[in-house]
């Protein structure tokens, strides 16, 4: 294989017959004119309803996740009968994580050998499979390996975007992207609060239970009405359907002109996030940025239900009720991304002679950038200065906004820049999220301890600040730098 060529061909061009080769009029591709088996000519009543599908299962992975935030000492006291730490209650939320960093070096990759379908259904399995290993468990390591394996099985987080970029054109993506990333805030704004509840009258158990259930009926949903999105498999079932009605065994996609084995493709596949990664220096900038930015997300989970007990007197129910706060951020952010950010893509692209880039999804990520660190210092002082409560959450409210204002425009970013690819780019950007998200919030009970609140959130923001050069400058120069990339280089 060349080493400027694809691992896979790009799915997006259509094969045009070539009077040289004769054997070009037996691929099988979607009809140009009109073809109702391309996904990207579905009607668009059923595209919304996989969004919204995509939706539900977002929403429970986060529900799920999240949960757990307000109770996290509780569960920890009752596992370790009295015995807990900080430090183990902070990882028992953020060792999900470290799954999610590792579950999508294969769940991405293989759903570009198998297809969306079949890998997404077997991650939701094993996703109840785990939930329901938490829900039994009987001590603090055997919990927190059950999080490490339900993070470990989530497929939402990878191929949402990747799904949503199989069926809609790129002036429409930024749209449906912004919608499937609202249902996450709704189940980090309600999973908290109904959890720290059943807490305190049911007990944290039935909490996780409730988990088992909506993750099961959203798997219900999937297996009867998801259809395969991706247009590798799609073009094989028809290539294979035409050879049985016509007799020409001939009949193949342009995908199978490969004919290294399947075990060969599979390694590929699996591999080629890091390959991805390693081969657009963009993707390793903006992967870093993005993860600093969402570390904030655990930052403040594990930071603001202590505060608020502690220093408030909140009772775990309000305290979990009060991370509703992020959510209401989050969704003014979101709000601000499915108004702006597609108009603003379109805006650029016609001041650019009709050209689109990838790079103009990035004004608002350089917004979110510049601001995040300064509202995130303004949230360590309003603590260490012991301002009112209503300060402190307002701060939270800031966090919310700027954070996504700063992360969720990436999706975009990555889904326009990296095509056939998106899967595996997303996977180095969640890769890079997980590991952050996983140990930086472990730093902030030391740096607490010596620098205080305000002092130790302004070392991170500081942090932040040194980072925010980085969207600017891809919006600048990301259109020559992604020509250095096999990955993004323009055809």
């Amino acid at each position: 294989m060349d080493e400027t060529q694809p691992l896979l061909q790009d799915a997006h061009l259509v094969y045009v017959e070539r009077e040289d080769d004769p054997s070009s009029k037996d691929i099988v591709d979607f009809d140009p004119d009109g073809d109702a088996e391309n996904p990207m000519e579905w009607p668009q009543a059923y595209k919304w309803g996989i969004v919204a599908l995509l939706a539900f299962m977002a929403f429970t992975v986060t529900f799920t996740c999240i949960s757990v935030v307000p109770v996290a000492t509780r569960i920890v006291d009752d596992l370790d009968h009295g015995h807990s730490s900080k430090s183990a209650s902070v990882l028992l939320v953020t060792i999900w994580e470290l799954g999610e960093a590792a579950g999508p070096l294969l769940i991405a990759p293989l759903s570009e050998v198998f297809g969306r379908y079949p890998v997404m259904n077997t991650a939701n399995a094993l996703f109840i499979v785990a939930t329901v290993l938490a829900a039994l468990s009987q001590s603090t390591k055997l919990f927190i390996a059950a999080r490490t394996l339900t993070g470990l099985s989530v497929a939402s987080n990878v191929l949402n975007p990747a799904i949503v970029g199989d069926m809609f054109i790129s002036e429409q993506r930024g749209s449906a992207m912004s919608l499937v990333q609202l249902a996450p805030l709704i189940g980090g704004a309600v999973g908290p609060a109904i959890s720290g509840a059943i807490a305190e009258t049911l007990g944290w158990r039935k909490a996780i239970w409730m988990s088992v259930i909506l993750a099961t009926a959203c798997e219900v949903v999937f297996l009867t009405l998801f259809r395969e999105t991706y247009k590798v498999p799609i073009l094989r079932r028809k290539a294979a359907r035409l050879r049985r009605e016509t007799g020409n065994a001939s009949l193949r996609t342009v995908f199978d002109m490969d004919d290294s084995p399947r075990a060969k493709k599979v390694w590929a596949a699996v591999t080629r996030p890091f390959t991805v990664l390693a081969g657009s220096g963009i993707l390793q900038a903006l992967s870093l940025f993005g993860s600093i930015a969402f570390t904030y997300f655990y930052i403040t989970a594990t930071t603001l239900p202590d505060v608020l007990q502690t220093m408030y007197g909140f009772s775990p129910a309000a305290a979990g009720s009060a991370l509703v706060t992020f959510s209401i951020g989050s969704a003014f952010s979101l709000i601000i991304c499915n108004l702006t950010l597609d108009r603003i893509y379109i805006k650029m692209r016609d001041s650019n002679k009709g050209e689109g880039r990838p790079e103009y999804r990035l004004p608002l990520v350089i917004i979110g950038g510049i601001t995040l660190p300064f509202v995130v210092a303004g949230y360590g002082w309003a603590i260490q200065l012991h301002a009112s409560a209503a300060l402190v959450l307002s701060s939270v409210i800031g966090i919310g906004v700027t954070l996504m204002l700063g992360f969720l425009p990436l999706y975009a970013y990555v889904v326009d820049a990296f095509g056939l690819y998106a899967a595996s780019a997303m996977t180095a950007v969640i890769v890079m999220r997980c590991l952050a998200g996983t140990f930086l919030p472990l730093a902030i009970e030391p740096l607490v301890n010596k620098f205080g609140y305000g002092g130790g959130l302004s070392i991170l923001g500081c942090a932040s600040l040194l980072l925010a050069p980085i969207p600017i400058l891809v919006l600048r120069y990301g259109s020559i730098w992604r020509q250095s990339s096999e990955y993004t280089r323009d055809e």
